[in-house]
């Protein structure tokens, strides 16, 4: 089978195509072909080691594990001996949460515990787009953000690969929605139910006169003192992902000046299979879709990568894995 790996911290260029045998599943793991991968920013921080903290856990000087990638569609070929949930043919998604492995490849072998099976109705790059961005929102609106039907929300960044799923599962969950967004990507968020859309090229979110519940800042350029303003008394601004540690602390500090009048919080999201059941069910429904910018086949993938890091993004970025088989 090929994959790609790296054998040092970098950009896109640092990745390489290489041969490899195809992974044999423990009895708890299923060997799954990979039929679609997503690019999320987890991949090209892990790629360049950014933050540089999480080199403490990844590797000070190199990388530890040289594959990367997480998000995954694809169908079972083989099942452990102890699998029981899933048979070979089954179609799945998820998320590869195993050392040494990634699903920038051609199989993956995974544990059961962070896969369920594809919704019949959606296609394999609709599958591989949603396991990480989708339940970040899920987990940050409704965990995190404590968010409630008839409550008032502001997304900003509501055209990224979080935040096109932030726009549907708000109002899924019944709440006033205002998406934040570029003068291109209006339309895409009035199409996905937003109520109003601010578009940042016009207007300054500290022109904006409403009061907010809650803000879900998937970009990670609210500032403090604009957020204070915009949220009720007793609101949450909550940071998702990494959104820069020196932005963080500028919040932290902020929150500490005025008393705790506001909550904040940030976060990454973390695989559950509950959590995935109910994405299942908002995809298969039809409640949420996934947003698809560009896709791009496996040879392409470093340029996938480069695409994503570039951050104008519309939706997620795809890639569709070859089809001809490789012998082992």
């Amino acid at each position: 089978m090929q994959a790609y790996i790296r054998q040092k911290y970098g950009g896109p260029e640092v990745l390489s195509l290489g041969k490899f045998h195809k992974p044999s599943p423990k009895p708890d793991q299923l060997l799954v072909k990979v039929k679609a991968v997503s690019v999320n920013p987890l991949d090209w921080h892990g790629l360049r080691g950014t933050p540089y903290l999480i080199r403490l856990s990844m590797g000070l000087f190199k990388p530890k594990n040289s594959f990367l990638g997480a998000d995954v569609s694809g169908i079972v070929e083989e099942v452990g001996s102890a699998i029981t949930n899933f048979k070979p043919g089954d179609e799945v998604y998820g998320e590869i949460n195993e050392s040494g492995a990634g699903s920038f490849a051609e199989y993956v072998c995974v544990r059961q515990d962070f896969w369920a099976k594809k919704p019949a109705n959606i296609s394999h790059e609709e599958a591989a787009a949603a396991p990480i961005a989708a339940l970040t929102a899920i987990q940050g609106l409704r965990d995190h953000g404590g968010l409630k039907a008839g409550q008032k929300v502001l997304i900003n960044g509501a055209s990224g690969g979080v935040g096109t799923y932030a726009v549907q599962i708000a109002k899924a969950m019944g709440a006033h929605v205002t998406a934040v967004c570029s003068t291109h990507k209006v339309d895409q968020a009035n199409k996905l139910g937003a109520d109003e859309v601010v578009d940042y090229t016009k207007s300054d979110l500290s022109t904006l006169n409403a009061k907010f519940d809650l803000i879900f800042d998937g970009v990670g350029n609210c500032e403090a003192k604009i957020a204070k303003r915009l949220l009720k008394p007793g609101g949450t601004c909550l940071l998702v992902g990494w959104g820069g540690f020196k932005h963080m602390a500028k919040f932290v500090l902020a929150n500490v000046l005025v008393g705790k009048k506001w909550n904040l919080t940030f976060f990454t999201a973390k695989m559950n299979l509950d959590d995935l059941a109910y994405l299942s069910e908002l995809l298969s429904s039809g409640k949420i879709k996934s947003i698809i910018d560009k896709q791009y086949a496996f040879e392409q993938l470093p340029q996938a990568v480069a695409y994503q890091e570039d951050g104008h993004a519309s939706g997620k970025v795809i890639v569709t894995v070859n089809k001809p088989e490789h012998s082992s």
